[in-house]
């Protein structure tokens, strides 16, 4: 293997790392579980989401090759920190303390009768802990957490395929492949490759290899295909492996139970049992990566502070407590208002970023963004039951009823701003594009 493919391997690998957030590892088996023989609708709708949007986002880096406020200072400077406020808001708010609940639910309930609030304490206490002081260990230990936890369902997944006489019950979804995507919303990867992203470029300019921006621009693109692959077999597989065991469990079984009864049924306690310690440092991991990047933001945007990155840190443990003390299930419901008005912005600014310059202006950015904005106000207010409020506007905008009444209206604003370059492009212009 030369230097070339090795650091490409590497580089893929960081960044599959980086989006294998244990906490994503309970959402594809009750997909599949619930999906039934519909489950390849199912796990086509959650791989767009939560695979190739993500994906889409490393790639924007690599022409970027900037930051999270990169991504969106084309609409204005001011619209850019106040969407990266968000985004971190809601990172330290809802998948940083579901984390904690993971960890509740897979690796303390089995085996004591504690409350989650304990666990919530304890578990942010240690956060801030790591936060503050920043030490190397959970670099050293993440190295071997996702390569093992990856061997452990790569082993259930291929037990399962062997093993089953593949009969598939009935799909309980009215829209599988939508529901697919809205699903995919929850791993928060779009976001992920947004915040994380900017983390790679630093790591691949801090080893000075490759030396220039179109070789770095490679570099980043084949290792994000290479990540994108590896989690769409194992997102695909885990749908499969719960559709493929429908009749192992009740119909109406947690996420996390669902995992570790799936873990419990095709390894055995033992295997179980090492699964849901892995699942546990690695959503710690997660958690102090989470509010360590917060705190290091609001830092930079204070001059530097101190001050500022440990209030930062105290207010993201705090809300950790807060919102880490309810189950999975909760949490995930609390945040699908925030995902239906975040997510699309997210989506849109990763997909005018891949686009060439020339289809990408200021004005386009500024136009499609707005014009998403609010076409997901009736997809905010029907996820907080308010979508009568809308009256009938909703019944008038196409793919409401599938929670996406933002795609066409934003697509119909890019083709049209974008109009007089599309009637006016010539040989030169395709030249531009290559």
């Amino acid at each position: 293997m030369n230097g070339r493919t090795k650091t490409t391997w590497v580089t893929a690998f960081a960044l599959f790392s980086l989006f294998f957030g244990a906490g994503n590892l309970i959402l594809p088996p009750q997909l599949g579980f619930k999906s039934g023989e519909l489950w390849w609708m199912v796990a086509g709708g959650f791989c767009l989401s939560a695979v190739l949007i993500p994906i889409l986002g490393i790639l924007a880096h690599s022409r970027l090759q900037g930051t999270m406020y990169n991504f969106a200072e084309k609409v204005s400077p001011v619209f850019s920190v106040i969407y990266c406020f968000i985004v971190y808001a809601i990172s330290i708010s809802l998948p940083s303390p579901r984390t904690a609940s993971v960890t509740h639910e897979m690796a303390v309930q089995p085996f004591f009768e504690l409350p989650y609030i304990f666990t919530s304490v304890l578990y942010f206490v240690m956060v801030f802990i790591f936060v503050m002081n920043r030490s190397k260990i959970l670099d050293i230990i993440g190295k071997f957490l996702t390569p093992a936890i990856l061997l452990v369902l790569l082993l259930l997944i291929g037990i399962t395929l062997f093993s089953s006489d593949y009969i598939f019950g009935d799909t309980v979804f009215e829209s599988p492949f939508s529901h697919g995507i809205l699903e995919g919303y929850q791993t928060f990867d779009a976001i992920g490759a947004v915040v994380v992203g900017g983390v790679i470029i630093v790591s691949i300019n801090l080893r000075k290899e490759p030396g220039n921006y179109e070789a770095k621009k490679r570099l980043i693109a084949r290792a994000g295909w290479l990540a994108g692959l590896g989690l769409f077999l194992v997102y695909g597989g885990l749908i499969l492996t719960g559709a493929l065991l429908h009749q192992e469990f009740d119909e109406d079984i947690s996420r996390t139970a669902l995992l570790s009864g799936i873990s419990e049924v095709q390894l055995g306690n033992t295997a179980n049992l090492f699964l849901s310690i892995l699942v546990a440092l690695a959503c710690f991991t997660t958690a102090v990566g989470i509010v360590t990047g917060t705190a290091d933001f609001i830092k930079y945007r204070f001059a530097n502070s101190r001050t500022a990155y440990t209030v930062t840190a105290v207010i993201g443990c705090v809300l950790g407590i807060l919102m880490g003390q309810f189950n999975v299930g909760y949490i995930i419901a609390v945040a699908l208002p925030a995902l239906m008005f975040i997510y699309p912005i997210t989506i849109v600014l990763i997909l005018l970023n891949v686009l060439p310059a020339r289809w990408g202006t200021p004005m386009v950015f500024k136009v499609v963004v707005a014009t998403t904005v609010l076409f997901s106000i009736p997809d905010f207010l029907g996820s907080i039951g308010l979508g009568s409020q809308m009256g009938q506007l909703k019944f008038w905008i196409p793919l409401s009823e599938f929670s996406m009444g933002w795609v066409l209206p934003a697509a119909v604003a890019f083709v049209l701003v974008n109009l007089p370059g599309i009637l006016n492009w010539g040989p030169r212009d395709s030249e531009d594009l290559s």
